[in-house]
């Protein structure tokens, strides 16, 4: 329950961004992507964490080595089978749920598909 208002929050702080929401919780042979948008030209890979803190780099150890892995296996899948060539980045939404109101901080480039 507390993955989807998340995810939710999320995908409404993109949307009030500028980001065109595309897909979400989508379930590849890699993994599960969960937030898939277009930030203008440039197709984002939004990985979204969800806490109870304000601490956003302890949220942002969650994406780990393996974790990259198989979302970068999930973005491959997805833009194979879609067939888009587009320029890709991955972002990362921490999602701050320990008050009234969930607070979004984006992280933009959170990592690299070569790292």
């Amino acid at each position: 329950m507390l993955g989807r208002q998340a995810e939710n929050a999320a995908g409404l702080f993109l949307q009030e961004a500028g980001f065109k929401i595309v897909r979400r919780n989508l379930r590849l042979a890699g993994g599960e992507l969960d937030l898939v948008a277009w930030d203008g030209p440039i197709l984002v890979f939004v990985e979204v964490k969800a806490g109870k803190s304000r601490n956003v780099a302890d949220s942002l150890s969650a994406i780990d080595q393996p974790k990259r892995k198989r979302l970068l296996s999930a973005a491959q899948a997805f833009l194979a089978k879609e067939r888009i060539n587009a320029h890709c980045r991955f972002d990362a939404v921490v999602v701050d749920m320990s008050g009234e109101k969930a607070i979004c901080h984006l992280w933009r480039d959170a990592f690299r598909a070569d790292e």
